[in-house]
């Protein structure tokens, strides 16, 4: 007999289960709708130029376009990127978990989610479907696409498509997203913070920010504008294969899927980075499993004995050329052009790893000059709860300035101003201001939540934090030392100055008879002028005074027991 119930199943597909759950994607409110809206295209649009080579220039436009809905907004964006092929782009946009950020390589997003999350809550709240205009480099046409998201089935619904002959050489993408907002000072504040922290680690980029006026402050829209000022680009990351000790069984079990009729050694050396001939046979040995053996004739025993034997085996460190970090000229030139400090360093760390996840940790530091009015709001809204010396924190994990939850951050529990010696040891005052980057790149940054704006404090990642903050407000020290003496030697020859006419006018009483007073006096006067000016110079030329700094034990080897020391080649091991 067949057992009944009073409950109903069925799938939820990923469409519906997003739209449903558009929390997860920081679509919380309005205000913030927009604002992951603008940021989700935007990031969009900076991966499909800088990472091939090409310098951005990304146009935001925020418009009010329906007059009977002053609420609905017109979100626009524009590059100059590679763009994506005509046959991909209903997908690209109407599928919800289709994207081509799903590989082992730093990328601004992770998931690919956030651009269908925008349409699929612009489809919920205003039922205005979503534009695309794209064209590739070696296209003769340019494509547009007029489309929805069919929630029940994930798949794209294409209203309209059309095609142009390209009369220029045109290339990019063009989007355009109604949705039901709210424009206020607290959207337009996040958005233009947004936007000005990106332009500071992104000086090879123009970026313009067309905004509505807000409701009372006027009717014409404001532009804002960050200019390129280098043709530099950071290394761009490359695709590679997963470390071993990042691999879990159910991974593996999905890896020798992929290869179901290779041999054993084969599939080791071929699926994994940092094993080579030797260290398969290592592992297959440990594993009791013929090395001929084809994958998919694994029972489930042996694939948790090949499981084993990997977690046991100690592998070099993975590879850093999946991440492009900033690097130390782009943070200099961005933090002095975007905040016009007069001092600014930045240092990026050697790669590490955690869980067979490498990173890289990058920080910066800026102070004095007109950098405290050039803060943005968000970084003056954190000083006011401040004692001093003040510090504005500008947090980044690949790329992306992290706006949200700068408390609950790992960063901000190191570099804060009351847990960091800003003003014992490195020698602050109580009113000085400080602004402190740090930039976490990683192919898996360990986020606290699901809405990704603050880092979890993984420890080895928190050590390479401490020590990069550490080594820009040495550089910081170093230099306000050679001010302060700078400023306390000129002090020291204007006092001397002041008198040594009086000095040397008595002591010519004391080397000549009165005939030849004022020669000597004269005379007197140029030598005390020498000595002088001898002092300040030797005062200038003295080294910094030497302050202890407990320095942040860093290991040799990497802290995972599994994983060797990184300078290890591979060519070695094999």
């Amino acid at each position: 007999m067949a057992e009944t119930t009073n409950e109903s199943f069925r799938q939820m597909s990923p469409a519906e289960f997003f739209y449903r759950n558009k929390e997860i994607a920081g679509f919380t409110s309005a205000s913030r709708a927009m604002y992951q809206a603008v940021r989700e295209f935007f990031e969009n649009s900076l991966d499909a130029t800088e990472v091939h080579g090409i310098l951005p220039r990304v146009t935001v436009q925020i418009s009010r376009e329906d007059p009977n809905n002053p609420d609905f907004f017109t979100i626009t964006v524009e590059d100059n990127g590679i763009g994506i092929p005509s046959t991909v782009i209903p997908d690209a946009f109407g599928r919800v978990l289709f994207s081509s950020k799903y590989k082992l390589r730093q990328t601004r997003g992770m998931y690919g989610l956030g651009a269908k999350m925008a349409i699929l809550y612009g489809q919920q709240n205003t039922g205005k479907p979503f534009e695309i205009f794209s064209s590739t480099p070696s296209s003769k046409k340019v494509y547009y696409y007029k489309l929805m998201i069919r929630m029940d089935k994930n798949e794209p619904l294409v209203l309209e498509e059309g095609e142009w002959p390209k009369s220029s050489g045109w290339h990019g993408t063009i989007v355009k997203l109604t949705l039901e907002g709210e424009w206020s000072k607290r959207t337009k504040d996040y958005i233009s913070v947004y936007l000005k922290r990106t332009a500071i680690i992104a000086p090879y980029a123009d970026i313009i920010f067309i905004s509505p006026s807000i409701e009372g402050e006027g009717k014409e829209p404001e532009i804002t504008l960050y200019r390129r000022v280098t043709t530099k680009l950071p290394a761009p990351p490359k695709e590679t294969k997963p470390h071993p000790i990042g691999v879990d069984l159910e991974m593996l079990k999905m890896m020798i899927a992929e290869r179901p009729s290779a041999n054993m050694k084969d599939f080791l050396m071929r699926s994994f980075q940092r094993v080579g001939e030797k260290k398969a046979e290592e592992i297959l040995e440990k594993a009791k499993i013929d090395p001929r053996r084809r994958a998919s004739t694994l029972t489930e025993k042996e694939l948790e004995s090949l499981y084993k034997a990997i977690k046991d085996t100690k592998f070099i460190a993975p590879s850093s050329e999946s991440l492009s970090p900033i690097g130390e000229d782009l943070i200099k030139i961005g933090l002095k052009e975007v905040l016009q400090a007069e001092f600014v360093d930045a240092v990026t760390r050697k790669p590490k790893s955690y869980g067979g996840h490498p990173f890289i940790v990058e920080a910066g530091i800026a102070y004095g000059g007109k950098l405290l009015e050039n803060l943005d709001e968000i970084a003056k809204d954190s000083l006011k709860g401040q004692q001093g010396p003040y510090v504005a924190l500008l947090r980044y994990a690949n790329k992306i300035p992290l706006l949200f939850d700068e408390k609950a951050d790992v960063i901000w529990s190191i570099a804060n101003s009351e847990e960091f010696s800003w003003k014992t040891t490195y020698k602050l005052e109580q009113t000085d201001v400080v602004a402190v980057l740090v930039h976490v790149a990683s192919t898996k940054v360990p986020y606290k939540g699901v809405g990704k704006e603050s880092i979890a404090p993984v420890e080895e990642l928190r050590k390479e934090i401490e020590a990069a903050v550490q080594e820009v407000a040495r550089r910081l020290r170093v230099y306000l030392t050679k001010k302060r003496k700078k400023q306390e030697a000129q002090e020291k020859l204007r006092l001397f100055m002041k008198y040594i006419p009086e000095i040397a006018q008595n002591l010519a009483y004391f080397v000549t008879d009165g005939k030849e007073l004022r020669e000597a006096s004269k005379s007197l006067e140029r030598e005390l002028l020498e000595m002088a000016k001898r002092k300040v110079r030797a005062q200038l030329e003295q080294p910094e005074e030497l302050t202890h700094i407990v320095p942040v034990a860093l290991p040799v080897a990497e802290q995972e027991g599994s994983i060797e020391d990184p300078s290890t080649s591979e060519e070695e091991e094999e």
